[in-house]
């Protein structure tokens, strides 16, 4: 029964190239009350894990999508009811919670209002004018179901594999195809080339519904394929346990194997005696600290240092763009960050890095690492770097390898500080052995922009400005 005074909660549109998101978690149950702009509910993309804020204040009525669904953008969520609503109407019947027959047809319904406003693209996709109508874009020859119409990520992956979404099992709302569903079906073998002998029926001129015919018995044939393949998924053997990937675990997938299949990677590494910036952090820490509520860690200093250094290195912070060499005057520095014990990862991104400070990194840095760990952040927070810092070094590792963030160029890795034996000229000009803090800093690099001789060079120049710190550097 339509409520006056409800308002609908729908998947919010996470960036541009997000076009669904997973429901992790539920932070009030239906007949809560919740006010405005307090988080409702967590959701996953391939992008990053974030908090919803609720669009009212009010009762929590419905809960149309649980936890672990995967839904489209735009899709109706939940529904707030301001505290002593009435009913707008009385009719019992008309304004009842969707039933699976209802919303099938309001799919239906959607997809034809929306077909109306949009213009298809060269590739058949509809790319819808609002945000809220973003994921129906008719693909195929449709069936009603609600499969026909497939999100622009499913589209483009059945582009680029010959794949019919038709073809593929539906796990989501309605039957309809998720990103995770085509790509099971392309991991488990599905044939790209059954899916284009369809569009050629039709250009022979003498019978029309002569190639349909032929075209279903395949479809269900294919259909039931994959759905063999994915029945003897392994099973958890004794004392193991099975669970499914995230969204988020499976865009690091994606993009961590994107980046070894686009760049060639080469590590180089340096030594750096880090006495001058351990004196100086020890003398700026109680202030920092009590002033600022920032620590000035190690990190921060190498980020400053890496950003003044970057100036002279255009193509380290540059990237590879088709044929072309990209360059910047400026620095969008991306830290990995841990999230969830290891199970988790995300790249925030302190925009501008370059007309920071010593203290305006620490408080960056401090900000954008704090609503990672928190889920605030947003897509913006974690898209436009070009140089990107991880520092496994507070687990006590010595040295590594880490992937490049794609599209960048390189990725700088910070390790332990060791003290260790270091050979150091005393002040008559002989050489004598000292115990000094030691740090192993890392430049992974794309070989195909970045060559081995100035990956050297940078790495020598951040080890100068390391060393030679001084107060006026801050």
């Amino acid at each position: 029964m339509a409520v006056a005074g409800a308002t609908d909660v729908v998947m919010p549109q996470m960036g541009v190239s997000v076009s669904e998101g997973t429901i992790t978690k539920w932070l009030k149950q239906v007949g809560e009350t919740v006010e405005a702009d307090e988080s409702l509910l967590e959701i996953s993309t391939d992008k990053v894990d974030t908090e919803v804020p609720s669009p009212a204040s009010g009762v929590v009525t419905e809960i149309l999508v649980q936890e672990g669904e995967t839904v489209e953008v735009g899709a109706k969520l939940a529904v707030i009811v301001a505290e002593g609503a009435e009913p707008a109407g009385t009719s019992g019947g008309a304004d009842e919670p969707p039933q699976p027959a209802t919303q099938e047809a309001a799919a239906e319904a959607n997809a034809a209002a929306s077909a109306e406003t949009q213009t298809p693209t060269s590739e058949g996709v509809q790319e819808p004018t609002p945000a809220s109508e973003r994921p129906a874009a008719p693909v195929g020859d449709g069936a009603a179901n609600g499969k026909s119409f497939v999100s622009p990520v499913v589209a483009r992956i059945a582009s680029e594999h010959g794949v019919d979404p038709a073809q593929v099992p539906g796990t989501g709302r309605g039957g309809r195809v998720t990103k995770k569903d085509i790509l099971q079906f392309i991991e488990h073998g599905a044939q790209a080339p059954a899916a284009p002998a369809a569009p050629e029926a039709p250009a022979a001129p003498a019978a029309r519904a002569a190639p349909a015919a032929p075209a279903e018995p395949q479809a269900p044939a294919e259909r039931e394929a994959p759905a063999a393949q994915k029945q003897p998924e392994p099973a958890a053997q004794p004392g193991e346990e099975l669970s499914p990937m995230s969204a988020m675990r499976r865009g690091i997938a994606e993009h961590m194997r994107k980046s070894l299949d686009t760049s060639a990677h080469v590590t180089s590494a340096i030594e750096v005696d880090m006495t001058r910036v351990v004196a100086l952090r020890q003398k700026l820490k109680p202030e920092y600290q009590r002033s600022y509520g920032v620590n000035p860690t190690y990190l921060i200093f190498v980020a400053r240092a890496v950003t003044d250094t970057l100036k002279d290195y255009p193509w380290i912070n540059g990237e590879i763009r088709g044929d072309k060499i990209v360059t910047r005057n400026y620095v969008n520095l991306g830290f990995a960050v841990e999230l969830e014990d290891g199970k988790g990862l995300i790249v925030p991104v302190v925009k501008n890095a370059e007309g920071l400070n010593l203290l305006g990194m620490a408080r960056a840095v401090t900000d954008v690492a704090e609503r990672a760990r928190t889920k605030k952040l947003t897509p913006d927070d974690v898209q436009g770097g070009t140089f990107t810092i991880t520092n496994p070094g507070g687990y006590g590792t010595f040295h590594g390898t880490p992937v490049i963030s794609q599209p960048q160029a390189a990725i700088l890795g910070t390790y332990a500080l060791v003290k260790r034996p270091w050979v150091i000229a005393d002040e008559h000009g002989q050489d004598v052995i000292a115990i000094r803090p030691i740090m192993n800093i890392t430049l992974t690099y794309d070989h195909r922009l970045v060559d081995g001789a100035l990956a050297g060079r940078f790495l020598r120049d951040l080890r100068q400005k390391l060393e030679a710190w001084g107060e006026s550097d801050y």
